[in-house]
């Protein structure tokens, strides 16, 4: 799976509709493009692809004042919204995700009941336990990882990391069980996106005319 569909198809969401510079300066205010795929052109390309798969609509403005080719603007589409939800839920719940997969999915798990977010990352943590427990059975020799040389330091990393993972899965299921943030049906969410117009602090360069696509 793919971070940047997931990405690319919650920024739009939240905007209702959305050109690619939006969705790009929205990506970048969140800082996905120093821990996800999230570039310019794999932006670009995520929207254009996905309008022809039908997950988002394509609707082309006016050009600008200023001279240029039509704007386009895109709008998720029912297909795209399950397709986003579905995307969300596999993030959410698959332990062997590459990191930027959870924090793509973390962006958006206010868009789900408490319950449900709370139920999906518990299936996270029976995930990584689940899979802790059938690897040290049989990779681990009873003298330790280190019965492997330096080589038993491969299975020592992948072990801190689950541990790692599962703890910090614990930690954020007992926030949100205690109240934190404003998940779906609980009045006004947060929402991380910039207005029309509003300048991005972390933006790493100026529209062109290829950025109106």
């Amino acid at each position: 799976m793919s971070a940047i569909r997931l990405l690319v198809l919650g920024a739009v969401r939240q905007h209702g509709r959305a050109h690619g510079y939006q969705v790009r300066n929205d990506l970048e205010y969140w800082g996905a493009n120093e821990w996800s795929n999230a570039k310019p052109g794999s932006i670009y390309h995520a929207l254009k692809q996905m309008a022809k798969q039908g997950l988002l609509l394509a609707h082309e403005i006016a050009p600008s004042t200023a001279g240029g080719p039509p704007r386009t603007e895109y709008e998720i589409t029912e297909p795209g919204t399950a397709e986003y939800f579905s995307l969300l839920r596999e993030a959410l719940t698959a332990h062997d995700q590459k990191p930027d997969v959870l924090a793509a999915a973390l962006g958006f798990i206010v868009d789900l009941e408490r319950h449900e977010a709370v139920a999906l990352l518990r299936e996270r943590v029976r995930g990584i336990e689940e899979w802790r427990a059938s690897v040290t059975g049989y990779y681990l020799p009873a003298e330790g990882p280190g019965g492997l040389g330096h080589i038993g330091e491969i299975m020592n990393m992948w072990l801190d990391s689950a541990d790692a993972g599962a703890r910090w899965t614990r930690g954020l299921i007992e926030r949100i069980e205690g109240g934190a943030y404003s998940f779906a049906g609980e009045g006004e969410p947060f929402v991380g996106v910039l207005a029309e117009g509003q300048e991005n602090p972390y933006a790493t360069g100026t529209p062109h005319a290829g950025d109106h696509t």
